[in-house]
């Protein structure tokens, strides 16, 4: 998967010896408000294959600064194979709310796209129309999500007869928390599919915005090894 450069928006704390970075891809910046600021020129994290934006503000969680300030580091990362993803309460195209939780116990496949109607992702809806048998005999359920409200996810699960859960996050703040990367230079919500095992972990990332239909073949092939 392509480096993806993330934003604090999604962040968790961890102690600088959980990255990994040496001392010299960073470098802090001061200024008269005590607003410090550390920034990572490039790393080789634990979290493979990421670029993490780091930083610091005042705190009692400790990383002592060269100017001997007490400081918080904070790393946002996204989700990771193995990786158990942040918890969600979204509302369906029926307008009722369902969470993450729901379907725990069952492998399940959550697919992020652009927005409903468009070619792209009406292609990759119907792809997964036209395979849900087969998602059904692997024991696995779909659900979609992206930016839309839910009378808009409504019409398009009626239009093209989508036998699957679509739901709706408004402000993008799932697609933040799981750290599912943009494209065209952040101008295009980005187009990722996970598969979760029975527990909930991820055993499956895959990006592909420009061809939608082989995120069906990705996640078929994972699920008839799990």
């Amino acid at each position: 998967m392509a480096t993806q450069s993330l934003s604090s928006s999604s962040s968790c704390l961890l102690p600088l010896s959980t990255c990994n970075i040496s001392s010299s891809n960073v470098r802090n910046t001061n200024n008269n408000n005590n607003n410090n600021r550390l920034f990572l020129r490039s790393s080789q994290s634990n979290f493979h294959g990421l670029n993490l934006s780091l930083s610091v503000a005042p705190s009692s969680f400790i990383h002592k600064s060269n100017t001997n300030t007490n400081t918080c580091l904070i790393v946002a990362a996204k989700v990771n194979k193995g990786s158990v993803p942040p918890a969600f309460t979204l509302k369906d195209q029926d307008g009722k709310n369902v969470s993450l939780s729901k379907f725990k116990g069952k492998p399940l496949v959550v697919y992020f796209y652009p927005a409903d109607e468009t070619p792209g992702c009406t292609k990759q809806a119907c792809a997964f129309r036209d395979s849900y048998e087969k998602f059904k005999k692997a024991g696995a359920q779909v659900v979609g999500i992206s930016g839309d409200d839910a009378e808009s996810h409504k019409a398009f699960a009626k239009k093209y007869r989508l036998p699957f859960t679509l739901l709706s996050d408004e402000g993008n703040k799932v697609r933040k928390e799981w750290g599912v990367p943009s494209d065209l230079f952040g101008t295009l919500p980005g187009r990722q599919t996970y598969v979760l095992d029975k527990s909930g972990v991820v055993q499956l990332i895959y990006n592909n915005q420009f061809q939608p239909e082989k995120h069906i073949d990705e996640t078929l092939k994972l699920l008839q090894t799990l």
